[in-house]
């Protein structure tokens, strides 16, 4: 007799969360042992991977507390077409993925029709950052977390969470794109070093940063002679940030696409970069760098007060140490930030010692014998099986 399609319900809120999704649906399939079928909302990478989505991923895509208050009916119908459809489908589990406002919100009134139903939450919120309460609130609509980082099952037990598994960053999927080979390794380390400029995604953090960052790169120049300067952005940005820096005495070189950023990863020497996953990415290239975060003063004021721990930056909340400078607000200074740029192009004990905490964080994130993906997927069976009994 043939078995049931294990029914999977998977709901993504933004385009990073579809990255995850996809690669999540090839190891389901890979492990479920029979037949699996997909609904919820996808992106374009889910899509592909044969799942139909209930309406196009950009009706709900926003960033920005202005751009949500604006799309706020199209959200709130949305949410509560993808709860009706589950609640209609009985899936065998619900995987909510990263976009918690969105995502959470459709698992809490799901778990209220379909009380019996497993529900996993793939990407931590940051409740080791700010709201720590809702670790303990999650208890009530998650039976697992699925964590990227691994400090943050630890988290959970001291906030009282749901069960919490580390899985493993898909950036550890990713380390051959990142490293440099024998001819990349020797431009890092050349006469003519190449700085990466990262002034962010959001357009705040580029209006708030660029400027610093350009009057950064003319004092280093001063200081250490001719570099090459590379700024990895995305699309909607080029043109602006091209108009930006066109003025620089260190003019950089504005890419957008993700295999030239990469590459450029690969080559550099170091890095001045704002505050996100970027810090992460570098820090798994092995490229020192500093990290900066500007707000504007009234978010600053916020979160000064709302956000926990001791720092910010991705590869010192792993390390839980002030491994990569950190300058915040007032603090991002171009010269202090040039000051310590000049100090990590070249052989020095700075260098040296962001170059060690690097590898100290590749055997933290490591992810013995699986991929993040099907370490993720693993637990999600584990978990239907679990709540079955």
């Amino acid at each position: 007799m043939t078995a049931e399609p294990l029914k999977i319900a998977l709901v993504v809120g933004e385009h990073s969360g579809d990255q995850l999704g996809f690669k999540l649906m090839q190891a389901l399939r890979a492990q479920a042992g029979r037949e699996v079928v997909f609904k919820g909302t996808a992106g374009p990478a889910m899509i592909r991977e044969g799942m139909e989505s209930l309406f196009p991923l950009d009706d709900i895509a926003v960033m920005g507390f202005a751009a949500v208050i604006g799309r706020f009916p199209t959200i709130y119908r949305r949410a509560w077409q993808v709860i009706d459809a589950i609640v209609a489908d009985r899936p065998d589990v619900l995987v909510i993925i990263d976009s918690p406002d969105f995502t959470h919100a459709v698992a809490k009134r799901v778990r209220r029709r379909l009380p019996h139903l497993p529900i996993v939450n793939y990407v931590s919120p940051s409740v080791w950052a700010w709201r720590p309460g809702r670790a303990v609130a999650m208890r009530a609509y998650v039976d697992h977390v699925l964590a990227l980082l691994p400090f943050e099952p630890e988290a959970y037990r001291r906030l009282n969470g749901p069960p919490c598994s580390y899985v493993g960053h898909p950036l550890m999927e990713r380390l051959d794109e990142l490293r440099p080979n024998t001819e990349e390794e020797a431009i890092r380390q050349g006469e003519k070093p190449v700085v990466l400029v990262l002034p962010g995604s959001r357009s705040g953090e580029v209006s708030l940063l660029t400027e610093d960052f350009g009057q950064t790169l003319q004092r280093v120049s001063s200081m250490i002679g001719p570099f090459e300067a590379v700024l990895p952005t995305v699309p909607r940005h080029a043109e602006r940030l091209r108009q930006a820096t066109a003025g620089w005495a260190a003019k950089p070189l504005v890419i957008t696409d993700p295999d030239q950023k990469y590459a450029a990863f690969r080559r550099a020497r170091a890095a001045l970069a704002a505050s996100g996953t970027v810090t992460l990415e570098l820090a798994l290239a092995q490229v020192p760098m500093i990290g900066t975060y500007r707000f504007p003063a009234w978010e600053a004021f916020l979160a000064r007060r709302l956000v926990k721990g001791r720092f910010f930056l991705l590869p010192n909340l792993i390390l839980d140490r002030p491994a990569v400078p950190e300058l915040f607000q007032e603090e991002v200074m171009p010269d202090r930030l040039a000051g310590l740029m000049a100090r990590l192009l070249g052989d020095t004990a700075e260098r040296d010692a962001q170059m060690q905490a690097f590898a100290e964080i590749d055997q933290r994130m490591q992810v013995i014998g699986e991929t993040p993906s099907q370490r993720a997927a693993r637990i999600v069976l584990e978990t239907i099986a679990a709540k079955a009994k």
